[in-house]
Parts: C-alpha cells; sequence; structure tokens
C-alpha cells in the first residue's frame, strides 16, 4: 500500500517521465513546481513564450517545450488537443480562470469529456493517520445527488485500484451516524452501503456510512460511542456530502493539521490538475506525481 507522499512520487517515478500539458503557466509558483517535479513530467507549456522563457529562467527549468498563444483560451484549447492527440499524456491548469479552463474541458466536441462524471480527487498525508486519504469530491460537484456520489465513488476507486490497491475500504462523511430524512446524505450513504455489500462497486470494496469525522479518524472515538464500523482509521477514501464541505475539510487539513495535499480531476480522458492560486510549489509536485500516479 501507498502510505506516503514519498512513496505516491516513487510510484509515479517508476512509471516514467510522461509529457504535461501545461495552460498559460505565467507564474513563478507554476514554473516551481514543474522545477520540482521534473524528474517526474517533461513540461510542455501553452502561453507567451516569451514570458515563459523568461520564468523558466528564472527558476532554473532547462528541459521543456514552450508552443505560443496569444490568450489563455487558445492556450487551454491547443494543450487539450494535444492531451487528445496523445502529444501529451495529462493537462494541467496554469494562470487561468477556472471557469474559463473548465469550460475548455467540457467542450462537448473540443474537449475532454469521456462520458463519466468528472470529479475531484484530493489525496492528503496527514499526520497520525496511517495511510493515504482519498477525499472526495472537493472541487467539482456543488451539491451531488445518489447517482452523482456513485460515479464520485467509481471515479475514486477506478484511481486507487490504478495505484495497485487490492482491497480498498470508504466512509461517507456525515454529521451523524443514523440515518435522517433531514439529512439527505445520510440516506445516500446507507443505499451506498447496501450497494457495496451486493458487489456493486466489484469485490474487495466496503463502504460505510453515514459516518461522524471522529468515527472515520478513531478508532478509540468509535468504541466510545459504541459504534462497530471496520472503516474506523482504516478508510482510504472520504467520500463527502457536498463541495463546501469536502474544501472546508481539505484546507483545514492542511493548514491546521499540516496536512501534504495533491489534487486531480478524474473522470475525463486523461487525468486534470486543477490548482489554487494558493497551492505551493510542493503541493503541485504532490499533484504532478498524483497525476502520473493516475495514468491507466
Amino acid at each position: 500500500m501507498i502510505k506516503s507522499m514519498n512513496d505516491l512520487i516513487e510510484f509515479a517515478r517508476r512509471k516514467g517521465k510522461k509529457r504535461i500539458a501545461v495552460v498559460y503557466p505565467m507564474s513563478k509558483e507554476v514554473m516551481e513546481g514543474l522545477k520540482l517535479s521534473e524528474d517526474l513530467a517533461y513540461p510542455v507549456l501553452f502561453g507567451n513564450s516569451d514570458r515563459i522563457n523568461a520564468l523558466a529562467s528564472e527558476v532554473n527549468l532547462k528541459d521543456f517545450e514552450v508552443y505560443h498563444a496569444e490568450t489563455p483560451k487558445e492556450a487551454a484549447y491547443t494543450a487539450i488537443s494535444f492531451v487528445k492527440e496523445r502529444k501529451a499524456d495529462f493537462l494541467m491548469k496554469g494562470k487561468i480562470s477556472t471557469p474559463d479552463f473548465l469550460r475548455a474541458v467540457l467542450d462537448k466536441e473540443k474537449g475532454l469529456r469521456s462520458g463519466q462524471i468528472l470529479s475531484h480527487v484530493a489525496v492528503q498525508e496527514v499526520a497520525g493517520y496511517e495511510r493515504l486519504v482519498f477525499l472526495t469530491d472537493a472541487g467539482m460537484n456543488i451539491r451531488p445527488d445518489l447517482k452523482t456520489k456513485v460515479e464520485i465513488l467509481k471515479n475514486a476507486i477506478g484511481i486507487l485500484k490504478k495505484l495497485g490497491y487490492e482491497e480498498i475500504k470508504a466512509a461517507g462523511l456525515a454529521s451523524i451516524e443514523q440515518v435522517s430524512e433531514n439529512m439527505p446524505e445520510t440516506i445516500d450513504y446507507a443505499v451506498l452501503s447496501k450497494m457495496a455489500e451486493r458487489g456493486v462497486f466489484g469485490g474487495n470494496f466496503i463502504f460505510d456510512g453515514p459516518l461522524g469525522f471522529d468515527i472515520v479518524a478513531s478508532r478509540e472515538a468509535a468504541q466510545m460511542k459504541g459504534i462497530n464500523t471496520t472503516v474506523s482509521q482504516e478508510a482510504d477514501i472520504w467520500l463527502c456530502p457536498d463541495v463546501a464541505s469536502g474544501n472546508i475539510l481539505s484546507k483545514a487539513l492542511i493548514y491546521f493539521a499540516g496536512a501534504k495535499v495533491g489534487g486531480i480531476i478524474a473522470g475525463a480522458k486523461a487525468p486534470i490538475i486543477l490548482l489554487s492560486r494558493s497551492d505551493t510549489p510542493d503541493r503541485k509536485l504532490y499533484s504532478i506525481a498524483f497525476g502520473i500516479a493516475a495514468l491507466g
């Protein structure tokens, strides 16, 4: 099992160097992330060539390709075409607005749609937790219904299988452990639990929910509350009820618990790295390693 970010980076390294198409990498922070990842990924950069070359020189990035684009939109569509034509292995967002970036990704004719729901998966290394956490969805689906939660879960399971996981455990995060008609996510989780029990998500997969965060994070808390679950402190996937709770939890773990984190969008024709402006070069490295690890 991959238990740390160092394990994830090593797993990605063993796959060999991959080509990453970067949309409008017009910031030093993006270039610093690419510099940290230079033994994992070969950058193919789309944007203003003069500015890109200047930034690359500033961070001492030497081995890359540049394709000039006048606008972020042009850069996005050209980069996506490289991925579709297999001239690059996966896609990364640079200094382009998220709506413009996603509009190009989701374009029915020119984008990277695969027919699946797109969902965000964040991989996090949290001190004191004995395995990596795959938190989903903290970035794409605002208020997913049951059908969407099924697809979000399938995307995450697919990634873990590519990472070599043979047995996968998942928890549905909620504020209570009982099913309540006033909390739709608790009903969804109960259905997902039964679907998992009946093999809908494949073999060697366990899902339990609804479960409070304390139950998922601590065996001691589960024992104190009298909750008997096999996923307590062993869940690989943390399924969130909505994007707000997932985003808040992810950032709380980063800023209050010092979690190391990387993230990708799953469900497209290739992994997509959707970075925040506040993401550090280290988080860019972890995201790139995660994107490579998630390649088929």
